[in-house]
Parts: structure tokens; sequence; C-alpha cells
């Protein structure tokens, strides 16, 4: 299943792990952001991926 809609709750420490696995979507500077022009449903793994791996949990998504 491909994922809809991706946001990122408050509380990003902005540690660079889900631009580290999926740098087609997450832009990281002083927070995270979701890149506006992504196609995300060309990187839905490694999306699902990113979010497992934030440390902090704030990388939500719908599929």
């Amino acid at each position: 299943m491909s994922i809809k809609k991706i946001w990122i709750e408050p509380g990003c420490i902005s540690c660079g792990e889900c631009e580290e696995i999926c740098p087609e979507v997450f832009v990281v500077t002083d927070e995270c952001h979701v890149n506006p022009d992504a196609d995300i449903s060309k990187f839905t793994d490694r999306i699902k991926e990113a979010a497992e791996a934030c440390p902090v949990e704030v990388i939500k998504y719908e599929e």
C-alpha cells in the first residue's frame, strides 16, 4: 500500500536520520520538513523505514 500523506509532529530533534534514509522526501534544517515536491508514492518503503528509525517518533504517515 502506498503512502498518501506524511507529516512531522512537533518534537523533532533534527538528528538527520530520516534525511539520510530518504533525502528525496525529508529535509533537515533546524527541524525536519517534508519536501512538498516529493512524489511520496515512489518512496513508501523508505518513508516507513525513516519513521521507524526516528528516535523521537514524530514522523507520521497515512496509507
